[in-house]
């Protein structure tokens, strides 16, 4: 039985409130070994401890998201990356972190925020898993001055010469289920050799299906679509999937 990785998830989030157990239950059945769940500020990171305590799938990642770094205080912002620090041993990662310029809100901020969550990465040797919306370049300007290795470029949309950056750095990147539809990501798939691949439905976001809810059982689509634009087995893509994850996060 293929072992199926759900590199980036957020069953925190409203819309799974009144079904979350069924989720899980879903995923298991289609052989969803890991579910990472990314928390994005405060309330988030302390609802994703809860649930990787809940379910033995779930892992845990703690974070702050880029514009929800922009509503706390200098104070608080430092206060969370001390609770990070505190529960390292209780993660995996830290993200979801990273820069967004869709809006172009407080740029130089941000930057500051993510060169201390980065710093924060190199002290407890956590990989770190980045957002970059609209903000490729400045993003792998400032993973690439630092001294990490150990990196997720999640929903990465930056140009072919950036993936190639990454890629030739040793990052790793995230294929999300509506690779079913985007030309982009299927690009990405023949770009990136499969030993720095990983697939994610970014649950409740990016659902491969119209119209519906994006949930863990969904990932397979991303595996699938590896599968056929390399011309490999699903479950040779599966196998290969889960030893990115246990050399990363083992």
């Amino acid at each position: 039985m293929s072992l199926f990785v759900d590199m980036h998830v957020h069953l925190d989030h409203c819309y799974f409130e009144e079904d979350l157990d069924m989720v899980i239950s879903d995923a298991r059945k289609n052989g969803i070994k890991i579910i990472n769940n990314c928390g994005i500020n405060p309330e988030k990171n302390r609802k994703t401890l809860e649930l990787a305590e809940k379910y033995d799938i779930v892992k845990a990642s703690l974070g702050i998201y880029p514009t929800d770094s922009l509503k706390l205080t200098e104070e608080e912002f430092d206060s969370e990356l001390d609770f990070i620090k505190e529960n390292k041993k209780k993660i995996i990662a830290i993200g979801e972190v990273g820069l967004d310029y869709l809006k172009k809100e407080e740029i130089v901020r941000q930057k500051n925020n993510f060169l201390k969550i980065i710093e924060l990465a190199e002290k407890i040797k956590k990989p770190l898993i980045v957002h970059s919306r609209k903000a490729e370049e400045d993003a792998v300007y400032a993973l690439e001055s630092s001294k990490l290795k150990k990196i997720v470029m999640h929903c990465f949309c930056g140009n072919k010469n950036l993936v190639k950056k990454g890629y030739g750095n040793g990052w790793f990147f995230t294929i999300p289920t509506n690779v079913v539809r985007s030309f982009q990501f299927q690009d990405l798939i023949k770009t990136v050799d499969l030993s720095h691949l990983f697939c994610e439905t970014d649950s409740p976001y990016l659902s491969p299906f119209k119209d519906k809810r994006n949930e863990p059982s969904f990932v397979i689509e991303s595996y699938k679509k590896i599968a056929e634009i390399k011309s490999m087995d699903i479950n040779e893509v599966a196998n290969n999937i889960y030893m990115n994850y246990q050399n990363l996060f083992g």
